[in-house]
């Protein structure tokens, strides 16, 4: 009888235990890296870093924020719209597009996941490294969450769920193109597919609008997303 082809490619398996463990896994290693970069003068330094970024936007003509802000501040249902898209739709439009893809066991899955947790891990050196104050905490800018939201981001429950000091690079805008790439590639909707490469863009739009992140922020995230999504697809 001839012998049976063994496959050195085993399908992947899908498991929730899996995926939440490194979902929670990931939360942990952000949660250290913004206690340790908290520790200390951190918040000194990040000041100092964004100041820096400004005066480096300003020598290259790409200090855009305050002009960009400047279209929206007088429309108040916008801004709102604004602040509930940076703060629950490019995260929920993630995980709801890796749950579908997990839910129908589409082999995709695995791969965009990955990079994902590689974008979201590449960012951690930086956010450690190099902190950096958002622009809505300098004195040019209009901090949309507090001033149109009533939200302070700086204190209470919310202020320990996420790091304070990592505008660079945007993490929104890193895992968009992650996001976009990954509905350009399997999404069943033709329109879907179409404007999966406006979400990047629409994502940047929303964090500079917001002074959430500045042009150099997003800039970086572009560049890690798409590294990431490289990385990945070479190593299989």
């Amino acid at each position: 009888l001839p012998e049976m082809a063994v496959s050195h490619n085993p399908e992947p398996r899908f498991s929730w235990k899996r995926e939440v463990a490194l979902g929670l896994g990931f939360y942990a290693a952000y949660l250290l890296v913004r206690r340790a970069a908290l520790a200390g003068d951190g918040r000194e330094r990040a000041d100092r870093n964004a100041r820096r970024i400004v005066e480096l936007e300003r020598r290259l003509g790409i200090d855009l924020e305050p002009r960009l802000q400047q279209l929206v501040v007088d429309r108040r249902n916008l801004v709102q719209a604004l602040n509930l898209a940076y703060g629950t739709l490019n995260v929920g439009l993630t995980v709801g597009w890796l749950i579908l893809l997990f839910r129908r066991r589409d082999p995709a899955f695995h791969r965009f996941r990955r990079a994902t947790l590689v974008a979201g891990l590449g960012a951690q050196p930086v956010f450690l490294l190099f902190p950096v104050a958002p622009p809505r905490t300098l004195d040019h800018l209009v901090d949309t969450i507090a001033e149109f939201g009533g939200v302070t981001l700086a204190s209470g429950l919310i202020a320990k769920l996420y790091h304070p000091l990592a505008a660079m690079p945007s993490i929104h805008v890193t895992i968009a193109e992650v996001t976009a790439r990954g509905l350009r590639e399997t999404s069943r909707s033709a329109t879907v597919r179409g404007l999966a490469p406006a979400y990047p863009p629409l994502v940047a739009a929303v964090v500079l609008l917001t002074a959430n992140h500045y042009v150099v922020d997003a800039a970086a995230g572009s560049i890690l997303g798409r590294l990431a999504l490289r990385a990945v697809r070479r190593l299989g």
